[in-house]
């Protein structure tokens, strides 16, 4: 543990910029410093931010895949880039060599990022983008510009396709009316294959009287870039702002995406500036309901709240979408989703807004049938969920990955989380209508996959188990204990809704073996020989699986494989789980050095945004903040999720939390606090 607190405490001195807010994330920005972007997004949209002034680095869009790049499977797709701006100042563009005091901050309570920063001796300029929540597919862009002297502004909204997609078209158009003027810039273009249809729209929004705003002039640069532009004349010690309102869709969305898209610009044009942050502003309220207070640690405050943001901002209510690890923070993982959701992020997005949740298993119900089809193909009865699912719901995982034809315990992960929906809503149809369907179609696929081989023996022979480095091993521990969850569940759900269970699913499962070692230690798989893990498997008995309930025996499989975490190489969420189980057991200190193991050696520059792992330059990764925040809520919170609702047990601080309040839990809004 002394190399956990040198690593913190490094970790923590390059890092840490003004901790003490809660809310907002600060940084000065200099040229060539090391910079890792930070995501706004409303759950549909993310934008991605940029060193560089009125820049942004990505735009990526929830549900847009195509099959392009590595793998030959579908990917996600960039989207338009339509928030890039240029700006000249008496003539000369301002760039990252021309501006000095440059500092950026997101401001995690409004959805807001903003950029400040001074050129010359000119003007001060600040930028601050939304991705707006009420709207799933706009964007909004404030600037403002003060005066230090007389100047000329020139400012241009530039439209670029990403490098991927092919026959863009630019249009620009101005519908007058009597009341407003509207300059649409839109592009359009096909993805890799020509499956999708992608389309963007943005117009200025002036802060003039109609009738005195600037006369917008386009400009076609090339194919692939165009922009509209205008100029004003500003006088010392004035500040003058103006926005942009853009849209973002595609053919995966919309059966009409390129009217709709200069529709929905339309429509932002309208609502005018004050009205879309009002709104979205009412909306994120309304999410933040749902929060979580540390008192006594500043710096883990801001850092839970960063990690409940971002959950916050990759999921959306009303959608049938889930989140891949990587949310809308950019291509990482193809975008696909995997049991990264439903074991690790959905908990979290469960207890604190299940309307968000609700979104998350909806994508696997509305999947059901191709999973049904994966178990055809295999052999098997019931649904065997993909290891990476995209748009389709079919196997998405490279043929080089052998966890796509053997990481078995997602069909249980899914399982998992269809129950644990019923249990904190208590929605009986829902449970009827889309919980049974998993839970039977699942139960079923367990019944056909397991050997049998005589009582005590109905083995799960040849998968990869969770811990990823051990493949295509025999009665792997996690993989047998969810089967055996998935099995129960499905009975129990059964009995909810007065159907008659399939008997042979208890069969099964009372006799799916979990194996033990000699020296009483649960055994991973049934070849396991002491070897490092690079995930939490065994441990996942005891949470959230609650197969193994003994505190000893809990204990005992904590410390022998905490000894078998190296420390490189192990994605966060490995650590949270350690985290949890320690703090339910009252080892509270213990509990809170893996708190800090399992991200604080993670973050990057400049806004502590969470890598994979340590050392990683692949953030920001949910799912780990997914599973940081279970042992928040779960493990020091002591929040359990029960057939019955949502409970508190017994759970235990770190010396230095003074209290932690988690309110806004369940179906019913409850606050929980531990001191």
């Amino acid at each position: 543990m002394k190399r956990f607190f040198l690593l913190s405490l490094l970790s923590m001195m390059l890092l840490a910029v003004r901790p003490q807010d809660p809310w907002k994330i600060q940084a000065s920005v200099t040229p060539g410093m090391e910079y890792y972007g930070i995501t706004v997004a409303n759950g549909m949209l993310g934008i991605v931010s940029s060193p560089e002034p009125l820049k942004v680095k990505d735009v990526v869009l929830a549900g847009a895949y195509d099959l392009y790049g590595r793998g030959r499977v579908s990917n996600f797709l960039r989207s338009f880039n339509l928030l890039n701006m240029t700006m000249d100042i008496d003539g000369k563009r301002v760039d990252a060599q021309s501006v000095s005091h440059m500092t950026q901050e997101l401001d995690m309570r409004k959805a807001g990022f903003t950029s400040s920063f001074d050129v010359g001796d000119k003007a001060s300029v600040t930028c601050t983008y939304y991705s707006l929540r009420q709207l799933p597919y706009t964007v909004l862009m404030d600037v403002s510009i003060t005066a230090k002297k007389d100047i000329t502004l020139g400012a241009a909204s530039v439209m670029e396709a990403p490098d991927a997609l092919k026959d863009v078209q630019n249009y620009y158009n101005e519908i007058d009316r009597p009341h407003v003027v509207i300059s649409l810039l839109t592009s359009t273009a096909k993805s890799p294959t020509g499956k999708l249809l992608m389309c963007a729209s943005n117009t200025f929004l002036f802060s003039e009287e109609h009738g005195s705003e600037p006369r917008v002039i386009h400009e076609m640069w090339d194919n692939n870039m165009h922009l509209m532009k205008f100029g004003k004349k500003i006088r010392k010690g004035e500040t003058y702002r103006f926005s942009i309102a853009g849209s973002s869709i595609t053919s995966a969305h919309h059966n009409d995406p390129l009217n709709e898209a200069e529709r929905l610009t339309i429509y932002a044009k309208l609502e005018g500036r004050d009205r879309l942050l009002m709104f979205h502003q009412k909306a994120w309220d309304a999410l933040w309901q749902s929060d979580i207070t540390i008192e006594g640690d500043a710096q883990a405050q801001q850092d839970v709240h960063s990690m409940l943001y971002h959950l916050y901002s990759f999921v959306r209510e009303g959608t049938a979408l889930s989140p891949s690890p990587m949310g809308l923070s950019g291509l990482g993982y193809n975008g696909h989703v995997f049991w990264d959701t439903e074991l690790w992020m959905y908990p979290a997005v469960l207890v604190m807004h299940p309307e968000l949740a609700r979104s998350m298993i909806e994508y696997r119900f509305e999947r059901l049938e191709a999973a049904k089809r994966n178990a055809f193909s295999k052999g098997f009865k019931g649904a065997m969920f993909p290891w990476e699912s995209a748009e389709t719901g079919v196997e998405e995982t490279p043929v080089w990955a052998l966890s796509g034809p053997f990481e078995h315990h997602i069909t249980a992960d899914v399982a998992i989380a269809a129950w644990n929906y019923y249990c904190v809503t208590q929605d009986q149809q829902w449970l009827r209508e889309k919980g049974w369907p998993i839970l039977s179609a699942t139960a079923d696929f367990w019944s056909s996959r397991v050997e049998r081989n005589g009582p005590g023996h109905f083995d799960i022979k040849n998968v990869v188990a969770a811990d990823e480095w051990a493949e295509n091993v025999d009665n792997n521990a996690f993989t047998n204990a969810a089967a055996k969850a998935n099995l129960q569940y499905a009975t129990a759900a059964a009995k909810i809704l007065g159907l008659v269970p399939d008997p042979d699913w208890m069969l099964v499962s009372n006799n799916i073996p979990i194996l033990k070692m000699d020296n009483g230690v649960t055994r991973e798989h049934a070849a396991y020989a002491g070897e490092g893990i690079k995930q939490a498997d065994v441990n996942l008995l005891a949470y959230p699986l609650h197969e193994i309930t003994d505190p000893q025996q809990i204990l005992k499989d904590l410390e022998y494989y905490g000894q078998r975490v190296p420390n490189e190489g192990t994605p966060a969420m490995t650590q949270a789980v350690f985290t949890t189980l320690y703090a339910r057991l009252g080892k509270a200190d213990k509990a809170y050095d893996w708190f800090k193991d399992a991200y604080i050696p993670n973050l990057n520059p400049p806004f502590r945004v969470v890598a994979e792992t340590k050392g990683g330059t692949n953030p920001y990764f949910a799912t780990g903040a997914g599973g940081i925040l279970q042992s928040v809520i779960m493990g020091f919170g002591g929040i359990e999720i029960t057939p019955g609702g949502i409970i508190q047990v017994r759970s235990k601080l770190p010396s230095n939390w003074k209290r932690l309040v988690i309110k806004g839990v369940g179906v019913e809004k409850k606050t929980f606090s531990v001191n």
